[in-house]
């Protein structure tokens, strides 16, 4: 099998950290590692099946050589980087938002649309981890039965919002235990005994960043602009693993068990659905994990054409991480 020259731009942050663990786990054929970072990173030593593989400083020389690229640096470092990197002859798969929404770059989730990672002139977009996990729960849906309408209410982990993010929670844990009052740097609320609006910022129309996310990237994804999204995204205090609370409407009406089968035969998806044991998907049983839960399947009261259901996935893996290696695999 041919081996691939890969460069990790972000390596030492969150995700990037998931990615070298998927890469290994998955047994990329890989030639070449190249872990890339910040100044201040750069030296530090990272195992990689048994071997220490040194943290190299991001810059315009970095891409010399390399055959695929994942980013997870941001977006600014992405808009810088990312073009470097394909003239030098690298596949880059970006996970920021920089180029989600450009047409000339595909949108892509395996399970979903991976004949559109084929489109590519270099970049492929990583989608945003809320529409990921939505994506693959509805998607086995959506290719039976059409959907109108998506009400969706996601409850997002704090590791959404990084390393820092994460370290600010448990900080904060900490302090409640002891009775002591929190104190908020990396989010503009304290997240210990709260929920609270995404952070980020909130838009004309009144949606935030999130929210709008959702809206335009299941368009693209699902390539279908008539599908109407309406999301609230919510920060919990939960660590890892996103949850959402999804209500369709579809254009044919609910039949339960033969949804059950769909969502049963789909890629990247497990029914968790124990009404006798009140056991649905929730953050800890799906953290860590590569596969969504997917369950409280019901129908609507009042509306035949209508259901809910409540999905979780581990956004820094399918939401991001391991959605970006897949990606990858799809040329090797």
């Amino acid at each position: 099998m041919k081996k691939f020259n890969v460069a990790i731009a972000g390596a030492t942050g969150a995700v990037g950290t998931e990615m070298i663990r998927v890469l290994e786990e998955r047994n990329f054929p890989i030639g070449e590692l190249r872990l890339l970072a910040s100044k201040r990173s750069a030296g530090k030593e990272v195992m990689f099946k048994g071997q220490a593989v040194v943290v190299q400083e991001l810059t315009k020389e970095s891409f010399k050589n390399i055959d695929i690229a994942l980013f997870s640096a941001g977006g600014s470092r992405s808009k810088e980087f990312a073009p470097i990197a394909v003239q030098d002859g690298a596949l880059v798969i970006d996970n920021s938002s920089a180029f989600r929404m450009d047409p000339k770059v595909p949108l892509v989730v395996p399970e979903i649309n991976p004949d559109a990672a084929k489109e590519h002139q270099g970049i492929i977009a990583n989608p945003n981890c809320t529409t990921i996990i939505m994506g693959v729960a509805l998607y086995p849906i959506h290719q039976h039965n059409p959907i109108k309408r998506i009400d969706i209410a996601s409850y997002q982990a704090v590791s959404g919002a990084g390393a820092v993010a994460v370290e600010e929670l448990k900080n904060q844990q900490k302090a409640a235990v002891q009775g002591q009052s929190a104190s908020a740097e990396v989010f503009k609320h304290v997240i210990v005994n709260n929920v609270f609006s995404h952070d980020s910022d909130i838009l004309e129309n009144g949606f935030n960043q999130e929210e709008m996310k959702m809206v335009n990237e299941t368009h693209k994804i699902f390539a279908n602009d008539s599908i109407q999204v309406c999301p609230t995204c919510v920060r919990v205090p939960i660590e890892r693993a996103h949850s959402e609370a999804i209500h369709i409407q579809l254009q044919n009406p609910v039949d339960l068990k033969q949804i059950k089968s769909w969502l049963s035969d789909a890629p990247g998806i497990y029914l968790q659905d124990d009404a006798a044991q009140n056991h649905f998907p929730m953050p800890l049983d799906v953290s860590g994990k590569d596969d969504v839960a997917v369950g409280r399947l019901r129908k609507d009261l009042f509306n035949s054409n209508a259901m809910s259901l409540f999905v979780c996935g581990d956004q820094l893996l399918k939401g991001a991480a391991l959605n970006a290696v897949q990606i990858a695999e799809l040329f090797v």
